[in-house]
């Protein structure tokens, strides 16, 4: 049956524009990858679950070789790539720290003369990330001198005694913290219960406190009429001799190939599932690729480098319970200062303590816990002593960063695989390592007997951004500042590929206010997108 319009992509910003398209009378349907993961089955109801986060929830798609996973060639990356496919997509696993861009991160070009300017502001999306967060339940204290005022917050998750004791570091430094904003529900919220600090949240939260796209928007979707199909793998995007995209050939369940007509089409694959389909789409009219005259499909892929810090303390602080992601950060190093050696900064994220496999493991791989008679008393010395911290590495957009298809790599159904070229810029190799040389004073600071650090971290390549970046030159653009394609007047993107910079925070919260944006341009006029 033909769609009014056609989502591919269930995750987060596919789950918001699913929503926010839902009342308009028309016709929607949603083709995700993946399926519905049942609370009941996360790992965190179990107690193998670390050894699950090793298994089918580690999260490269190379470990798990679920059905359901698109494999990536990430060999040229020092940083392998990270997402899962499902119904809430990457949000299943993520840690729900949701934080926003700064102002400053839509004018890097005009103020530190580095990447470009988007063509929307943070004034443009403040709207819409107010409305994300009533839609999705967001923990925080208003306040914070380093943004704008952000209001309609629950209350903040509790720091723990680990939070507590890294914040006297940072105050015996006299730097910035403030308590993390979490996509997490720290009271009963809409038909939702609060977190029960059952933990570990990035391994799916079976309560459902943490705001996944599955919780959060999917259900008022499907009460609007959505139709998502799941366990279908798009392959390409068809578009008619006039170049008006007509609908999209999957493969469902049974591995039997389909058809999806469509009369609009939204892209929310992730910065690197979208590319993929653009340039598989590849046809007469568009030989380089679907929407692909600039040449910029898959170019300028930016993915966060990830430095860690990890102290050890006395006293046991028992940070491995509780919420997993971040409960305190710091945007100290967020702006630029040139005397530093880099241009624009960085976030000091405060996690949870590790669980006891990981710090046994992470113990040997570092010779601080020996195998043998000493085994175990090394292991009680470090087990619920330790604090961690992640330093998110603002990376600039490079246009030799890029998203291609693999000669060689296919999926199951023979489907191009996605091949990952990436290297560190000097500027973020000089950043990580300020960061990472910051981050253990902090723990220092605040009384470790002794800090680790190093980075970037292999398996942390979750930030998938700007391989279809924004832009109101057609040249060097994929899409327009309505996230619609220059080349497809009825195709457009709305997740994190249409990042222009990638600011020093997770993207989470920003990428799914920009597909409330986008969303919000259709539904002003909705016939002028929809191709007859």
């Amino acid at each position: 049956m033909s769609a009014d319009i056609l989502i591919i992509g269930a995750g987060a910003s596919g789950a918001a524009v699913a929503w926010r398209l839902s009342d308009l009378g028309l016709k929607v349907v949603c083709l995700e990858q993946g399926d519905f993961v049942k609370l009941s089955a996360y790992p965190s109801t179990r107690t193998d679950w670390e050894y699950l986060r090793r298994t089918d929830f580690h999260p490269s798609p190379n470990v798990r070789k679920l059905d359901v996973d698109i494999p990536v060639n990430d060999c040229d990356s020092p940083i392998g790539i990270s997402y899962f496919s499902a119904v809430g997509g990457s949000t299943i696993l993520y840690s729900g720290f949701f934080p926003r861009f700064h102002p400053s991160d839509f004018k890097t070009r005009t103020l530190d003369g580095v990447g470009d300017d988007w063509p929307i502001s943070y004034k443009d999306l403040e709207p819409y990330y107010a409305l994300n967060d009533k839609m999705t339940g967001v923990s925080g204290l208003s306040g914070d001198p380093a943004y704008p005022p952000i209001k309609q917050l629950l209350p903040p998750i509790p720091l723990g005694k680990g939070g507590e004791t890294i914040a006297k570091g940072f105050d015996k430094l006299g730097w910035h913290w403030w308590p993390a904003y979490a996509a997490i529900i720290s009271r009963n919220y809409k038909n939702r219960k609060k977190c029960v600090n059952l933990g570990p949240c990035n391994l799916g939260c079976p309560q459902g406190a943490k705001s996944s796209a599955d919780v959060t928007y999917w259900p008022e979707a499907l009460q609007n009429g959505v139709e998502l199909k799941t366990r279908a793998s798009v392959k390409r995007i068809v578009v008619d001799r006039d170049g008006i995209a007509k609908g999209a050939y999957y493969f469902d369940a049974n591995g039997i190939e389909r058809f999806q007509a469509a009369r609009l089409v939204i892209l929310a694959a992730n910065g690197i599932g979208t590319p993929r389909i653009l340039l598989n789409s590849s046809s007469e009219k568009f030989p380089e690729g679907l929407a692909n005259r600039s040449g910029k499909v898959g170019k300028n892929l930016m993915l966060h480098p990830l430095g860690y810090v990890e102290g050890i303390f006395q006293e046991p602080l028992d940070f491995h319970l509780g919420p997993q992601g971040v409960c305190i950060y710091s945007h100290e190093f967020y702006e630029t200062d040139r005397s530093r050696g880099f241009v624009r900064g960085f976030t000091m994220q405060i996690l949870r303590g590790q669980g006891p496999v990981d710090t046994a493991v992470a113990g040997i791989l570092r010779q601080e816990i020996p195998w043998g008679k000493e085994h175990h008393e090394s292991f009680q010395r470090t087990f619920a002593h330790s604090i961690g911290m992640g330093i998110i590495v603002e990376d600039l957009p490079e246009e030799h960063n890029s998203v291609t298809l693999d000669s060689v790599l296919k999926d199951r159904h023979g489907t191009p695989a996605p091949k990952v070229t990436y290297k560190l810029s000097e500027n973020s190799k000089r950043m990580l390592s300020f960061g990472v040389t910051r981050g253990k004073a902090v723990m220092k600071a605040a009384g470790s007997l002794r800090e680790t650090g190093f980075g970037p971290v292999r398996v942390a390549g979750w930030h998938l951004m700007g391989t279809t970046r924004m832009g109101d030159n057609p040249k060097t653009s994929v899409v327009n500042k309505l996230g619609q394609c220059h080349d497809v007047s009825n195709l457009f993107v709305v997740d994190s590929s249409v990042f222009v910079t990638s600011g020093g925070v997770n993207p989470a919260s920003t990428l799914q206010a920009i597909a409330l944006y986008v969303a919000d341009q259709i539904r002003q006029n909705p016939y002028e997108f929809l191709a007859n």
